[in-house]
C-alpha cells in the first residue's frame, strides 16, 4: 500500500500535467462508477467489488452506479437519475461487454459513449472512459474509447482486465473478475484518476482571488 501510495503522489506530479482535464475544478461532491456487471462486481461477493475497493485506495467515498447486463443504450437511459442528479465530481465509465455480446452496432456504441461524456461534462463533472479490451479482445472499443477520451479531454483507463481474463485464478468465469481481478482493476483505475482528483482537490482549495 506504501509503494501504491508513493505512485500516487508522483502522478500527481505528473500525470495531468501532460493534458489538462475537462472540468478539473468540478465543484460535484460524488465520485461515481457508472458500468455494467464490471462496476456491479458480477462473480464476487458482497463488498468485493471495484468501486468498494476504489473507496479504500482513494480514502473517500465511492458510489457504485453499475448495473449487470447494462448496455451503452440503457445506461442513456439512467444517466439522468443515476448520475447527472447526484452532483458528480467525477464519474468513471465502463461500457461495451454487453453491447458486443447483445450485438448493439459497434458505431452505436461509440455514439452512446461520446454522449455519455458529453452530458457528464455538460453537468460540470470529470469524466474517465474504462477499456476493458485484453489483446485483441474488444480491440476496436479500445482504440475508439482512446478517442473519445483524447478528443474530450477526458482521462482514460487502459485495459483494466488485462493479466486478469487469461488469469483463471484472477477470475469468476470466462470475463468477469473475481475479488482478486476486482481489486486489481480498483488499482488501475485509481492509478489513473488519482493525479486529476488530487489537482481538482488543490484548485477547489486555492485561495481565492
Amino acid at each position: 500500500m506504501a509503494f501504491l501510495s508513493f505512485c500516487f503522489a508522483v502522478m500527481a506530479m505528473t500525470g495531468c500535467a501532460k493534458r489538462e482535464i475537462k472540468n478539473i475544478n468540478s465543484q460535484g461532491t460524488e465520485i461515481i462508477c457508472f458500468g455494467d456487471s464490471i462496476t456491479f462486481g458480477y462473480g464476487a461477493g458482497p463488498s468485493e467489488d471495484y468501486p468498494t475497493a476504489l473507496t479504500k485506495l482513494l480514502n473517500e467515498p465511492v458510489v457504485n452506479a453499475g448495473i449487470d447486463g447494462d448496455t451503452t443504450v440503457k445506461a442513456l437511459e439512467r444517466l439522468q437519475a443515476d448520475i447527472l442528479d447526484k452532483n458528480p465530481r467525477l464519474v468513471i465509465v465502463e461500457f461495451c461487454g454487453n453491447d458486443f455480446l447483445k450485438k448493439v452496432p459497434f458505431d452505436d456504441t461509440v455514439k452512446n459513449i461520446r454522449e455519455i461524456t458529453d452530458k457528464v461534462q455538460a453537468r460540470g463533472a470529470m469524466v474517465a472512459i474504462v477499456d476493458i479490451s485484453s489483446g485483441m479482445f474488444l480491440k476496436q472499443y479500445r482504440s475508439a474509447f482512446k478517442k473519445i477520451a483524447r478528443e474530450k479531454d477526458a482521462v482514460f483507463v487502459p485495459s483494466v482486465l488485462s493479466r486478469i481474463i487469461t488469469n483463471p485464478a484472477m477470475k469468476s468465469d470466462f470475463l468477469h473478475p473475481n475479488a482478486r481481478g476486482y481489486q486489481l482493476v480498483a488499482e488501475r483505475v485509481a492509478h489513473a484518476v488519482t493525479p486529476c482528483l488530487q489537482k481538482n482537490a488543490a484548485v477547489k482549495n486555492s485561495p481565492k482571488k
